[in-house]
């Protein structure tokens, strides 16, 4: 079957583009490899509506919410390429091809963690990267910031509006002199050993080895680490990329397209910073401009 679109993932940001493409009345399939990027944290928060929901139970909501419209097909796999074709684009999803006049790339990114023992167990419970979605859950502890990049100054100042926050060098080097006094302005303290594992119970931390041999007493430890795009769709299709905060994301405009014409991206992988409202919010954004494109200007066939 020809569909009218692809959208290739179904968490927050394809099945927003996907409700929008069917309540047009349009043709869609979602393929989604069932993996979305909050699979880690037990809650979700600061979503409209859905704050301190799992993220699993919103994304099956909404998927069962979506899979009702009866222009829509979701498949359950892996897409693996995809390539333009005459009137559209073919995606080979597990050995079978499908063919759609527009895609919808929402594939997502996987966070590249650093290799610190007891980091990964951890990641999502008190090993965190964005303090909207769990800082007012941890406040008031003792919170640390793992430096992994410049960013990571930047990161401390605004831990701390949470609760005490050391900045955890890790061995690296210490911050311009006029970056340490905006740390001191905002009362954010400085460790300069490694770090050589996290310590807790139940993917809770208790405190951090360092390599002098002391202990750090810690609650939450934060961590900004580089993403990567978990398809090479993108590049495959010759979609723009850019060099983002966090790792590469697909260039596109006001309306989510892509470089390439009659493609779109929402999501993570298109946007920095990151949080699961926008991710919705841009795939909303993709999905009525896609409906729209196929309205106004059509691809040639």
């Amino acid at each position: 079957m020809q569909h009218d679109a692809i959208v290739i993932g179904g968490s927050f940001a394809g099945l927003s583009a996907a409700i929008q493409i069917a309540r047009a009345r349009r043709r869609v399939c979602v393929i989604d490899a069932g993996q979305p990027r909050n699979r880690f944290a037990a809650t979700s928060h600061g979503f409209f509506g859905q704050d301190g929901s799992a993220p699993r139970a919103m994304i099956a909501q909404a998927r069962a919410q979506v899979e009702a419209y009866p222009t829509v097909e979701i498949l359950t796999g892996t897409a693996h390429a995809a390539r333009a074709v005459p009137g559209g684009f073919e995606v080979e999803v597990d050995g079978a091809r499908l063919t759609a006049a527009r895609l919808v790339l929402a594939f997502g990114v996987s966070d590249v963690l650093p290799d610190l023992p007891g980091l990964a167990e951890r990641w999502g419970r008190s090993v965190l990267h964005c303090p909207y979605c769990h800082g007012f859950e941890r406040a008031g502890g003792r919170l640390g910031v793992l430096s992994a990049s410049p960013m990571s100054a930047h990161q401390a100042m605004l831990i701390s509006e949470w609760g005490p926050t050391t900045l955890y060098l890790d061995g690296g080097p210490a911050p311009e002199p006029e970056v340490l006094e905006k740390l001191a302005q905002h009362g954010v303290a400085i460790e300069p050993a490694g770090v050589t594992a996290l310590v807790g119970a139940d993917g809770d931390l208790s405190h951090l080895h360092l390599a002098d041999g002391r202990e750090a007493a810690i609650d939450a430890l934060y961590v900004a680490p580089r993403c990567r795009l978990n398809s090479p769709m993108a590049a495959q299709l010759g979609c723009a990329l850019d060099d983002g905060p966090f790792g590469p994301l697909i260039r596109t405009d006001e309306r989510k397209q892509t470089s390439v014409a009659g493609v779109y991206a929402a999501g993570d992988i298109a946007r920095a910073p990151h949080n699961a409202s926008w991710a919705a919010a841009d795939g909303v954004t993709a999905g009525v401009f896609l409906h729209q494109s196929l309205v106004f200007a059509p691809l040639a066939a």
